[in-house]
């Protein structure tokens, strides 16, 4: 009876593995250029589930690479950064690893790895217009804040707002814009005439920019943290989410649920810059009406309210080419005194991010939260602006690299301790423009539809009455603007391609 060597059967088993090795490689290959193609679609979601997939049959460093582009490009900061730290794991030389990693950095505000990183990139392709450019950008940050560090003093009392000169910013004849008359406060016929003007693609004039901006600074220095909202019975309340420079859909919010007055009040919970283009049109057309309606217009803080996001994605670079150098800084002393929340008849907690990373958090200590300062990496003001739910219990690592997120079993524990009935969020991308989550107790309301232009998802707000917070949703699709694209002032790169 014939016998098979030890020999005879190693090598079957080889080629058997080998075969195996060959047939989950090409598998993963095909699912791989659906993702890619669904990419190219701008279905970031779809996407990401298929590099899953892949990878979960074949991994590989170019799989972990391409699925932390799609992270990047959903905001997913530190899911991006595993992905990309995964895919070194495979192949240490992978460049486009490299620049995920990067760009991962980049946005969170890491520059000096972040540098280290595009070094490395630019060494390896040293013909690489982007990778240089992208290295010589982050290269100035470094450098900028090391030289910002080096001749720091104290300067607790120093204001950008007090070294404003509004009496040298003459009108100019041929300006044909709105004015702000007698002692420069925003009336209704002021704002009246700005839409229109806004919606011409024409430019406010400097000065009266710099008078909304003061007034709405005083304004924010006399609010608390944590502001109480009484909505009186039978009255309606508007709560949107991020507009994020979209200022033609921010028109067709007023135009679908009317312009703000004392009569129609609403909330906007943050992120109001960066991404679109026309970032200047709505800060200025929200200050305005806060200045205009105080007790009935009301913003709160996003994570986008900060410098390091307004560098990178476009605020900054807007202001400089409509405005000036300082306007952009008074900006950032303005977004620090931002409420980071809102109660809504002691029913309803709105506020950008999410929950903590705690389960003893209660109003007073939000209320005690020491806002006037750039966002923190953790603590109580961290996760208000960054965290996200999940679905769920428990809590784990945020897949943006800061904050956390937390499931239903936290936001239920949340509430009790409370009395709270739900809580209102927005910092995601939804495709109806809302989301209900956590048995309906954690909602999630996005107002900019089809966002940065690729994103094909419905914008939404919510309406509630004094005596029915029931949350009614009004969702919208994105309305046409001018061919100003997004992010058209953010010195952004493409990261490279896909493979």
């Amino acid at each position: 009876m014939a016998t098979i060597s030890d020999t005879d059967l190693t090598k079957k088993l080889e080629d058997s593995n080998i075969q195996t090795s060959t047939t989950e490689k090409d598998s993963a290959n095909t699912i791989k250029t659906q993702a890619n193609e669904a990419f190219k679609n701008c279905d970031y979601e779809k996407a990401i589930e298929l590099y899953t997939k892949a990878i979960e049959i074949h991994p590989d460093a170019i799989l972990y690479s391409n699925r932390s582009f799609a992270y990047l490009r959903r905001e997913w900061y530190g899911y991006a950064l595993i992905d990309a730290k995964k895919a070194l794991e495979y192949d240490p030389k992978y460049i486009k690893a490299y620049y995920r990693r990067a760009s991962a950095h980049m946005a969170l505000g890491k520059y000096p790895s972040a540098l280290s990183d595009y070094e490395y990139v630019k060494k390896a392709c040293p013909n690489d217009k982007d990778a240089t450019l992208k290295y010589e950008e982050c290269k100035k940050i470094v450098t900028r804040i090391r030289f910002e560090k080096a001749i720091a003093v104290d300067d607790s009392g120093k204001s950008v707002a007090n070294q404003i000169d509004l009496s040298s910013m003459p009108v100019e004849t041929e300006y044909d814009g709105p004015h702000l008359e007698g002692d420069g406060r925003v009336t209704k016929t002021f704002m009246q005439a700005l839409l229109p003007y806004f919606e011409k693609q024409k430019t406010l004039h400097k000065k009266y920019a710099y008078q909304i901006i003061l007034q709405i600074l005083s304004i924010f220095k006399s609010l608390p943290t944590l502001i109480d909202v009484t909505v009186p019975p039978k009255h309606k309340f508007t709560i949107c989410g991020d507009i994020h420079g979209q200022f033609y859909d921010l028109l067709n919010i007023f135009k679908l649920n009317g312009l703000p007055s004392d009569e129609n009040p609403y909330l906007f919970n943050g992120d109001f810059v960066d991404r679109g283009s026309f970032s200047m049109e709505c800060i200025l057309t929200l200050f305005g009406f806060k200045v205009l309606y105080p007790n009935h217009f009301f913003l709160a803080r996003g994570n986008h309210e900060s410098i390091t996001m307004n560098q990178m994605y476009g605020f900054e670079g807007e202001v400089k080419a409509k405005y000036t150098v300082q306007m952009f800084q008074l900006f950032t002393e303005v977004f620090n005194y931002l409420p980071l929340a809102h109660c809504i008849n002691n029913k309803v907690l709105v506020m950008h991010g999410g929950l903590f990373s705690k389960d003893d958090v209660t109003l007073k200590d939000i209320r005690a939260v020491d806002r006037v300062r750039q966002p923190p990496e953790d603590g109580l003001m961290s996760e208000i602006l960054w965290s996200d739910p999940q679905p769920q219990n428990g809590r784990s690592e945020s897949k943006r690299g800061v904050g956390l997120q937390f499931g239903p079993d936290v936001t239920e524990r949340f509430l009790k301790l409370n009395n709270l009935e739900y809580v209102v969020r927005s910092h995601e991308v939804k495709q109806e423009g809302y989301e209900l989550a956590h048995n309906d107790k954690c909602i999630t309301i996005f107002s900019a539809p089809n966002y940065c232009d690729t994103m094909g998802n419905k914008g939404a707000f919510i309406t509630i009455t004094g005596d029915n917070v029931t949350p009614k949703f009004t969702s919208y699709t994105a309305v046409s603007h001018p061919a100003v694209r997004p992010m058209m002032y953010a010195n952004q790169s493409s990261l490279f391609g896909l493979m």
